[in-house]
Formats: structure tokens, sequence, C-alpha cells
């Protein structure tokens, strides 16, 4: 069944040879770096990384992206998924901090980051292009323009990245969003793509052209089941990622908080005495 519904498609497209060279490109110019010495590469960093370019090839330059291009709207909807919410946090774990400051070493460089970074401009472009994406007019039109969708998606992934950049705040010193604050934005985020979810878990009849025709992988799921479960999909993939975040986030600040003040030092499980005055 799977060989009927790839058949259509040539061999550069189906195993996504370009997406493949860059990719390889990539973790060329990675290993390099981090077998130069200048910066401190541990494992973690390495499994962050290679990870997120493993599942964006899976999800994005495989016969995965075929079927989610050409037959079901729940496949394409998980691509896009992890290409927003799974590839782009681990991309930015996967680089040490010393390497991100090499980088943004400039003022104008820091001064750009933190005006992209800010957490009000990062949650309301991502959501807003990813709500507009979504709008069945929109993206109807944008199917028919092979150009304008590379380019759109281009913009979201780049967008995403802004958005975990203000999540996980590498660069502290740049940022200066306490654990608090990203909580709240995380929250925030989360409510905020909540509307496209429930416009395609409600919806009582298929809205996007190219996923009508009736596909072939599951004769059994219709269109209109096929768009409901990409609206949970996106909800569930969107959820898990920010519940990780949140746990993170919460664990980071909880332990803040037990840190002992310099100026009133304080340990738990110690008895304080004060002295008493006469």
């Amino acid at each position: 069944m799977i060989g009927n519904v790839v058949s259509d498609a040539n061999w550069f497209q189906l195993w996504g040879v370009g997406y493949l060279i860059f990719l390889g490109l990539l973790s060329f110019l990675y290993r390099k770096l981090a077998s130069s010495g200048r910066y401190t590469f541990k494992r973690m960093h390495r499994f962050y990384f290679y990870s997120s370019l493993m599942l964006f090839y899976i999800f994005v330059g495989s016969p995965f992206a075929v079927i989610a291009a050409e037959d079901l709207f729940s496949a394409h909807v998980v691509e896009l998924m992890v290409m927003l919410f799974v590839v782009p946090p681990l991309f930015v774990l996967g680089l040490p901090r010393e390497f991100l400051r090499s980088f943004f070493w400039s003022y104008r460089m820091r001064f750009a980051l933190r005006l992209f970074t800010h957490p009000w401009v990062t949650a309301l472009s991502f959501n807003l292009l990813l709500s507009i994406y979504l709008a069945p007019d929109v993206f109807n039109f944008l199917q028919k323009h092979t150009v304008l969708l590379s380019m759109t998606q281009f913009i979201m992934l780049g967008a995403a990245f802004l958005m975990w950049w203000t999540i996980i705040s590498p660069l502290p010193e740049i940022s200066r969003l306490s654990e608090s604050i990203r909580v709240m934005y995380v929250f925030v985020a989360s409510v905020l793509l909540l509307p496209i979810s429930i416009f395609l878990l409600v919806g009582d009849s298929p809205f996007y052209d190219v996923y009508t025709q009736g596909q072939q992988l599951l004769p059994n799921l219709t269109a209109l089941q096929d768009q409901q479960l990409a609206g949970g999909m996106l909800k569930g993939i969107q959820l898990t990622s920010y519940g990780i975040a949140l746990f993170l986030l919460i664990s980071k600040w909880a332990k803040k908080e037990e840190e002992p003040d310099d100026d009133f030092p304080f340990y738990p499980g110690q008895a304080m005495n004060y002295p008493i005055k006469k």
C-alpha cells in the first residue's frame, strides 16, 4: 500500500537528497568544531544535536514527507509539529554556551538577539504565523505555489527557533528572563495555539483541498477524520514539548529557591538561632 502511495515520487524527492546533503554537511562542520578543542562539547550536546538532525530528516526528507504532502493531512501536521516543536529545542541544546557567546559577541548582535527574542515578539509572531498557515484559504493557496510554501515554512522554522531560544534562554546575560517568567511564557504560548486546534477538531467538513481527494494509505480514514486527527496531533505534540519544558523550568526554579541567600544564609533542615535581646 505504501509503495503505491509513493510510486509517483522520484528518487530525489522520495529520499530528500538535498536535505541529506545539507544535514551531512552540517554534521561534518559540527564534528569538526567539536574536535577542535576550542569549546567544551559534552556527550549530551552531541546527543541533542544529532537527534535534531535525524528527526528533521525522518519527518521532512524521508518518504514520510511524501505521504504528508500528498495523502494524509495528519501526517503533514505531525511533520510540522516535529519541525517546529522538537527539532529547534534539541538543536539549541546541542550548542555549547561558549560557542553561542563567541557568536553573539558584538553589541549589535546582542541587541538584535534581545530584540527578536523578546517574549511578546516571539510568542505572537510564531503562533500567528502557524495559525495563518493552517487557515484553509491560505493553506490551499500555498499548496499551489511551491516556492511560497517553502518560504513560509522556512520563516515559521526561524520563528520557532526564536521562540525556543526565549524558553531555553541559553545566554541568560542577554535575555535576562527568570524561570518564573519563562514558565508564564510557556503557558501563554500554549493558549495562543488553542483556537486553531479547536478549529481542526470540531470542523464538520474537510477544509484542505489537497487531502479531500481520498488517500490510499488508510482507506478507512475519511478526510474529515484525518483532519480531526491532525487537530489532536497538533495539540498533543505541542503540549508534550511544552510539558517537558515546564518540568525542566520549574525544577530549575525550585532548585534556585532552595539555594541560600548570601545576605541571609539558611539551609533546609537547619535550625536558626537568633540572639536574645536584653
